[in-house]
């Protein structure tokens, strides 16, 4: 008799893990999404059908907000810096990035500004050096965000730093990502919630709404002081930034900037402010009036998972195509959509000189193997490939014809383009262009070039792994 009940229990557990996935396909294919996104929860649904529910629930479903601010709150927020752009005289812009500029400026309400300094950071310990400067130096308000903020040597020193500001009186938000602080304690930010630091976790996933946040995380890192002197790259608050991984330093770029470019910074951080606090912050004191400092003609461009534009991915995708001479790119993650991956393609088939920088080990192997299985396709349409050898390349970056450039969060992949919220600077001159290729082309001494006829002759077993890994490229 017991054993009959099993039998049937088995069976009425097999039916409705099989009705559970049909349903759970037909919900994929309805939303319309991505084709290849798409093929592959398919995939993962019919030969992993339960690992692919688990998966599909935690990480798949598409719950994303139609907004996080109004239109008319966000109108409100900018109404500094755009009046400041409005007044600001004609400037010039390279006729080739002009189409780019004003994409960004159509789609993402992205305002360049001219008159900008920067400075480039190539290590976490300079970067952390200025940083604790501008902090010290602050006089009425410090605005911090990073994907992570971690409770080591760096995170407390930063720490200390804003709970000294604060009890000098100076006004300190710090936001972090609840997903990429999720091994942090929670009494690190307790701490400073108790000295008087406003503290968020952006987009908190918990229980039993865990599947509606946990897929669409705020990748970006940004600080600004005092509305006049900003940070932004792909440097988080973390000791391996200074001291490296295992098998090297961590190599990361990051840049300062000086002037109303800045502005861009504010805005961005105020608007996630805004959906992790419900507080609307508009006063003008967080934009103040500035002089030209510099040369530099900078836009501040965001993108994230509302909506229909992939703001960042798109301007990337302009960027590419708009390439005549050289394109060189550094990336963590090399795991393109079917756009960017045509695009770079058909512009090194025309000529221009592509190349592509990742790191030789990354910090995370089925990434680093998706990665590897783009790269026989690359070559082979003569894109330059360069494994870094020094240590762990994390850096985001972009140079184009001495002209364009651009850095930030954003990784070559489906995750970045796709589910996070990330910024980048996009730069339009000559000067930022011909630093960053500089600190391009002082990497490409400390990496490998591919060879396409060596790199056939790996092993099978590693060509059958970057395989199968690569048809779940979009879901990494």
């Amino acid at each position: 008799m017991w054993s009959q009940f099993g039998n049937l229990f088995s069976i009425a557990a097999s039916l409705c893990l099989l009705l559970t996935v049909i349903a759970t396909i037909l919900v994929i294919v309805l939303d319309n999404r991505n084709p290849v996104k798409t093929l592959a929860w398919v995939l993962i649904l019919i030969f992993l059908p339960v690992v692919g529910l688990i998966f599909y629930f935690f990480f798949g479903q598409d719950t994303r907000k139609e907004k996080l601010i109004s239109k008319r709150g966000y109108a409100r927020l900018t109404k500094r810096p755009m009046a400041e752009y409005q007044q600001q005289k004609s400037f010039h812009c390279p006729d080739e990035q002009f189409q780019l500029m004003r994409f960004f400026r159509q789609v993402n309400d992205a305002l360049p500004f001219e008159g900008n300094v920067i400075r480039t950071y190539t290590d976490g310990t300079s970067m952390l050096h200025d940083l604790l400067r501008a902090i010290s130096q602050a006089k009425h308000h410090i605005h911090l965000q990073f994907y992570i903020f971690e409770d080591d040597a760096v995170g407390r020193l930063v720490r200390d730093a804003l709970i000294d500001k604060v009890r000098e009186g100076v006004e300190i938000r710090v936001l972090y990502d609840d997903v990429g602080c999720w091994k942090v304690p929670h009494l690190f930010y307790e701490e400073m919630r108790g000295a008087g630091i406003e503290t968020h976790a952006f987009l908190k996933v918990r229980f039993p709404r865990f599947t509606s946040k946990v897929n669409y995380r705020n990748h970006r890192k940004v600080a600004v002081i005092d509305g006049r002197v900003g940070f932004v790259g792909g440097m988080n608050i973390a000791l391996r930034y200074v001291k490296g991984v295992p098998w090297g330093i961590w190599r990361d770029t990051h840049l300062k900037i000086e002037g109303k470019a800045v502005y861009g910074l504010q805005t961005a951080f105020l608007t996630d402010w805004y959906a992790a606090d419900h507080s609307l912050i508009t006063s003008s004191r967080y934009f103040p009036e500035m002089d030209a400092y510099g040369e530099s003609l900078i836009q501040i461009v965001t993108s994230d998972p509302i909506g229909k534009c992939r703001d960042i991915m798109q301007g990337l995708l302009l960027a590419i195509t708009s390439a005549r001479r050289y394109l060189y790119i550094q990336t963590p993650y090399l795991l393109p959509n079917e756009p960017i991956l045509v695009a770079l393609k058909t512009v090194a088939q025309a000529g221009v000189d592509v190349r592509v920088m990742i790191p030789a080990k990354a910090d995370t192997r089925l990434t680093h193997w998706g990665t590897l299985s783009y790269l026989d396709e690359l070559m082979e349409a003569g894109v330059k490939l360069y494994m870094y050898h020094k240590g762990f390349l994390h850096s985001k970056l972009l140079v184009c014809d001495d002209m364009l450039s651009t850095v930030g969060s954003t990784n070559m992949d489906f995750r970045s383009f796709e589910h996070n919220f990330e910024i980048n600077a996009f730069l339009y001159d000559r000067s930022s262009a011909l630093a960053l290729k500089n600190v391009f082309l002082d990497d490409q001494k400390a990496s490998m070039l591919l060879s396409l006829r060596h790199w056939r002759k790996r092993p099978w077993y590693q060509k059958l792994s970057e395989s199968v890994i690569c048809l779940f490229a979009p879901l990494l």
